[in-house]
């Protein structure tokens, strides 16, 4: 019987699933948005529960498509949203509430409350990390602290914290399995990414029973096994990965030195740095994977906002019904006219750090356009991956000749501008669904599906490069007008209204 294998990607936006042959071809896909919430101002959450119910059911419906019987599924991947963080009740497998967003800003006190105490050396020495509110510690904390009878069920060892993965594999297997891999651990503040365990002394300063947390394993290993009322069968999920590592992965960017971007959600940018962590002032320091005894780390970048603006104009303002018309819209003037948006809808994330930003407009004129806006919108997302690269070159001492792109986001025009910005040639693989790719590998590799990576290196290929065009003089006056946009929209919030 020929196989294949099952993806599942919950993003933040969007439950998808893919299903791959032994060639790396996509067989089938499905998916379907899930909606966020915001009850507040800098707050995100998410319902766990509808989580779990539609990418049940987007697999289904792939499986289905691909015309395939579940029995020729070799084993399941999982790439997720990262620093999302939901808590559970262990006997009745029910959230104690709405899931915390990794872009919600509620906990950004507690994080200054961790600086005032000079915390941040430590735990950027011990998990790579900046002290922010996007990453799931301090959510945890937070939901310890004021979600009804969460410290009781902790005490009584019935509650159970996981990221989306651990939510996803606790499901499958119908509460079997509780766990989670290195690349997602990496992203909580919790786990230390020298000795590849929860810290003990981190865990005493954010006020955390270690017995809820999730078994810490490699990205490429069967956990267990999907829970035969699901597919009619047991199917291994063998493949677990944090969305960007899982891209980095799919991009086969498997050398020191070798750069990703995705453009989704947000814009993350990951260069492979070996087998030892690199630390720097402003960047992140992060597990991409364990895979076959081998740990391997990226130095990270972070754009908290990219579909997320675009989202804003969409559904807030109403400039466009769909994410594809944001080009359309652009391409209707030839340049911004002079406007520039800085996306700081929920803070500044690298190389600023800084959770007071807010978005701005600037340069509005009477002769503003539609068409001005949404090209500064897509500029945006370009210039703000831009300051990320520049100072990943600055602080790993290496000079990128490439960049591999992927992500739902990606168009013609910004992908030029890309290019023009950083003066590197930007590629574009002929498989974009890079994430689901690379969760697919892991997967596939931990059952023998594949027998090597080398063989799936085979599997990677360019569909275009783009390369700079535009004048040095454009590109410059177009740096200078962003750095002051930047700079303006720093601290605009002060502490104690946050």
């Amino acid at each position: 019987m020929k196989k294949y294998v099952l993806s599942l990607i919950q993003g933040t936006s969007l439950s998808q699933a893919f299903i791959f042959d032994k060639s790396g071809i996509l067989v089938s896909s499905a998916g379907k948005e899930i909606e966020q919430f915001f009850p507040k101002t800098s707050l995100a959450e998410q319902d766990a529960r509808e989580i779990w119910y539609i990418l049940a059911s987007v697999a289904e419906e792939a499986i289905s498509k691909s015309g395939i019987q579940p029995e020729a599924i070799a084993s399941i991947g999982i790439s997720n949203q990262r620093e999302t963080a939901i808590v559970w009740n262990k006997e009745t497998g029910r959230p104690l509430g709405r899931a915390i967003v990794w872009h919600d800003k509620r906990t950004m006190r507690f994080c200054e409350e961790l600086k005032a105490k000079g915390y941040q050396s430590l735990i950027k020495e011990k998990t790579g990390l900046q002290i922010d509110a996007i990453f799931s510690g301090t959510k945890l904390k937070w939901m310890l602290d004021y979600y009804e009878g969460a410290r009781e069920l902790a005490e009584a060892g019935k509650l159970a914290f996981g990221t989306v993965d651990s939510w996803l594999v606790w499901k499958l297997t119908k509460g079997k399995v509780h766990v989670t891999d290195v690349s997602n651990a990496s992203r909580t503040m919790l786990f230390n990414i020298h000795e590849l365990k929860w810290d003990n002394e981190l865990l005493e300063i954010f006020n955390i029973p270690e017995d809820i947390l999730p078994e810490v394993k490699s990205s490429s290993e069967v956990y267990g096994y999907t829970d035969k009322s699901l597919f009619g069968i047991k199917i291994p999920i063998a493949g677990i990965c944090g969305d960007q590592q899982a891209s980095l992965f799919g991009q086969m960017c498997l050398e020191r030195g070798m750069v990703e971007n995705t453009y989704n959600t947000g814009s993350f940018m990951l260069m492979n740095v070996g087998d030892k962590p690199v630390y720097t002032n402003n960047l992140l320091s992060t597990v991409a994977w364990k895979v076959g005894g081998h740990t391997t780390y990226a130095l990270e970048g972070s754009a908290f906002a990219g579909g997320t603006i675009i989202q804003w104009l969409r559904d807030v303002l109403g400039l466009i019904n769909s994410d594809k018309e944001l080009e359309q819209l652009a391409r209707t003037e030839a340049d911004n006219g002079g406007v520039y948006i800085v996306p700081a809808l929920s803070g500044l994330g690298a190389p600023y750090w800084d959770q007071h930003a807010r978005g701005t407009f600037w340069g509005l004129n009477m002769g503003t356009t539609t068409g001005n806006i949404a090209r500064a919108v897509i500029e945006s997302i370009a210039l703000s991956a831009a300051d990320v690269l520049h100072t990943m070159e600055k602080d790993s001492g290496l000079k990128l000749s490439e960049i591999r792109v992927s992500g739902r986001l990606i168009n013609d025009m910004l992908l030029q501008f890309q290019a023009d910005i950083l003066n590197v040639p930007i590629i574009q693989p002929a498989n974009i669904e890079t994430s689901a790719l690379g969760s697919a590998y892991m997967a596939g590799l931990a059952v023998g599906f594949w027998d090597s990576i080398d063989e799936v290196k085979q599997h990677w290929k360019a569909a275009r490069t783009y390369n700079a065009e535009m004048d040095n003089s454009k590109v410059f006056k177009i740096k200078k007008y962003w750095s002051k946009a930047i700079l303006r929209s720093q601290k605009w919030l002060d502490p104690e209204d946050q």
